[in-house]
């Protein structure tokens, strides 16, 4: 059991090439999931910011 999850571990890396993972491309494709990521942190940061100036300001 160990091996075959070091297996499919290894054959998942191979799926795209190290140069092509910044590219915009749409649909289920890892390159969109890493722009998703991404976004949601960035997303997040913003939230935390305006939450942090909201309670600055508010009192």
């Amino acid at each position: 059991m160990n091996k075959r999850s070091k297996v499919e571990i290894k054959d998942a890396k191979n799926l795209v090439d190290k140069k092509e993972l910044n590219l915009w491309k749409r649909g289920f494709t890892p390159q969109a999931e890493i722009w998703n990521g991404r976004m949601a942190t960035v997303g997040i940061g913003i939230i935390f910011l305006v939450i942090a100036l909201i309670s600055q300001f508010s009192s």
